[in-house]
């Protein structure tokens, strides 16, 4: 199993990103998907998660503000990040079910 996020990088306060992950390896559209991020310094946080049946849930911080999606055809998941705040600058990473097999981060750095 091959976990690989894309699309971090440098943006402003109020700025908008869009995250992507494909997997490899596996039968993807039976699995949840979940996004984590982690910023220097502080623990690990859940940030979004998304189910086989595409029910979502997101972290109290992020409500309104992230939508988390899938493609099953694409094998990839999706995290769409608006209105970025400078606290929502951590590595980001996403994970086969809830935490279960980690892929490689990407880097998001918000500006104020």
């Amino acid at each position: 199993v091959q976990l690989q996020a894309f699309g971090g990088g440098s943006v402003q306060a109020g700025g908008s990103l869009r995250l992507s992950c494909t997997a490899s390896g596996i039968i993807f559209s039976i699995n949840a998907m979940a996004w984590y991020r982690q910023a220097p310094g502080k623990q690990r946080e859940l940030v979004a998660t998304i189910t086989t049946g595409r029910s979502t849930n997101y972290a109290n911080s992020v409500k309104g503000r992230f939508t988390i999606s899938r493609d099953n055809a694409k094998n990839t998941v999706y995290l769409q990040m608006n209105s970025l705040k400078p606290e929502d600058t951590a590595v980001y990473y996403c994970t086969l079910g809830i935490g279960n097999v980690w892929g490689r981060g990407t880097l998001v750095t918000v500006s104020s």
